[in-house]
């Protein structure tokens, strides 16, 4: 089902005499769950046109780099491959995507996208629907509930959005049928750029090629499927206990490739609903980090112009850390000392590595990671920089409405105030003591150390 809520006309007009129905594929890079897609081929079977598929490879995406062009490629080859089975082509041009979907739609009849919530998507799909010659409609496929029927307004935490979003649940959780194709589209549009073999694109690309690919994670749909399938038989009936303990490893290792569009969440919110012999309890505390604490997140970005910025902070956030800005720092690290994991702080410096040779990182480390970079730093605002540009750098789904969330939640945002301490102000603060406390950190030492850049797939 495609809920008319998903369904956004960017352009209006008659349609012009096309040869196919053009679905602009960027943020739901994926030939099944996707809704833009399926309306894009029921649209087309409406109106007896095939359907194409483009995706405009940019080599300057800003701060992606080898690591993260490596990992999408994986995804869309096998997203290039299972739509010709389909009988659909997915053109691959490199070129910025915006002037990509433009030229691609001189032949369309209708233009279908689907969603993205951060500046530069926007950017994008704001460009195709003034210059696109052809009617341009935006399929919403990458949350549960669309953000407008959620909310109109930024939200304050998920106390506030969760009952918005339990509204509307039911009627967005929910199946989607995928149509046939009463017509191929193969060999239409041209081949595009040969993303078949992934090795000899990334050659072909002028990237950033600072951050090594990691080893660990294999884009596309089939390895997403598989990771929540392990997840579900092995360890989502411990979730609601311990997932955040970084020493138990409780993870469904889902957010790279929830970021890239590989995975729909609407598919995954379904098989955990679905999953036999598991408790409620379990299957609820996975559903309120993918639902409620990730749809806040796209709130948040949507909603908030300067999500990356340290004014996006609320206002008591601000106020307390400004004033506490000039506190005594026991430990002041650089950018370059935190990146070669080089502080007093062993715990830290086994996040810092899960980071840079994997791609991830243990979710509550996550946390403790960023709070201590506000203490290490010289100023706030410094702290807020370096760990964004940290997040961005290293993590596979940096960049993305969870990380700008998560990044600013170590310095206030979605929380609440706290007791006053130096440096922090009422701000949450996390130490190592209270890690050693609550959790086996030692396994998790144990494992970050056995960690190899190489490991075999």
């Amino acid at each position: 089902m495609i809920q008319p809520e998903r369904i956004r006309w960017l352009k209006n007009g008659s349609s012009q005499a096309g040869r196919y129905v053009l679905y602009w594929m960027q943020a739901s890079q994926r030939a099944e769950w996707n809704h833009a897609l399926e309306y894009a081929i029921r649209t087309a079977n409406q109106r007896g046109l095939p359907v194409v598929v483009l995706f405009g490879l940019t080599d300057a995406y800003p701060e992606a780099n080898l690591r993260h062009y490596a990992f999408m490629l994986e995804g869309l080859r096998e997203t290039q491959a299972a739509l010709r089975r389909r009988g659909i082509q997915l053109v691959v041009r490199r070129q910025s995507p915006e002037k990509a979907a433009v030229a691609l739609a001189e032949h369309a009849a209708l233009l279908v996208t689907d969603r993205g919530y951060t500046r530069i998507q926007k950017h994008w799909r704001r460009h195709v629907a003034r210059h696109a010659p052809c009617p341009v409609v935006q399929v919403e496929s990458d949350v549960v509930v669309p953000v407008e029927t959620v909310s109109d307004r930024e939200e304050y935490a998920a106390a506030t959005i969760r009952p918005k979003i339990h509204r509307h649940l039911e009627r967005f959780l929910v199946p989607l049928a995928e149509t046939v194709p009463r017509r191929d589209s193969l060999g239409i549009a041209g081949d595009g750029f040969d993303i078949s073999d992934v090795e000899a694109a990334l050659a072909l690309l002028n990237v950033d090629r600072s951050v090594p690919r990691q080893r660990f994670y294999l884009g596309g749909t089939t390895q997403a499927k598989e990771h929540l399938r392990r997840f579900i038989a092995d360890k989502l009936d411990e979730y609601a206990e311990s997932r955040s303990d970084p020493g138990r490893s409780i993870e469904s290792h889902l957010s790279p490739y929830l970021h890239f569009g590989q995975l729909s969440p609407l598919y995954v919110a379904l098989r955990i609903t679905e999953a036999p012999g598991t408790r409620q309890e379990a299957k609820d505390a996975f559903l309120e980090e993918l639902i409620i604490r990730r749809e806040l997140s796209v709130n948040f970005v949507h909603y908030s112009p300067c999500y990356d910025r340290f004014r996006c902070l609320p206002g008591w956030a601000r106020a307390t850390l400004a004033r506490h800005a000039t506190d005594s720092r026991e430990y002041v690290y650089s950018r370059r000392q935190l990146e070669s994991c080089r502080t007093h702080d062993h715990f830290w410096n086994a996040a810092m590595r899960e980071m840079i040779v994997t791609g991830k990182m243990h979710g509550y480390m996550r946390m403790y990671w960023g709070k201590k970079i506000i203490e290490w730093s010289r100023s706030p605002e410094a702290a807020f920089r370096t760990t964004l540009a940290l997040n961005n750098r290293w993590f596979l789904d940096g960049r993305d409405p969870n990380s700008y969330a998560g990044v600013a939640w170590c310095f206030g945002k979605h929380d609440r105030p706290w007791s006053q301490r130096p440096i922090f102000g009422t701000v949450r603060y996390m130490n190592a003591a209270g890690l050693t406390r609550k959790f086996d950190m030692d396994a998790y030492l144990r494992r970050m150390h056995l960690l190899s850049p190489e490991p075999a797939r």
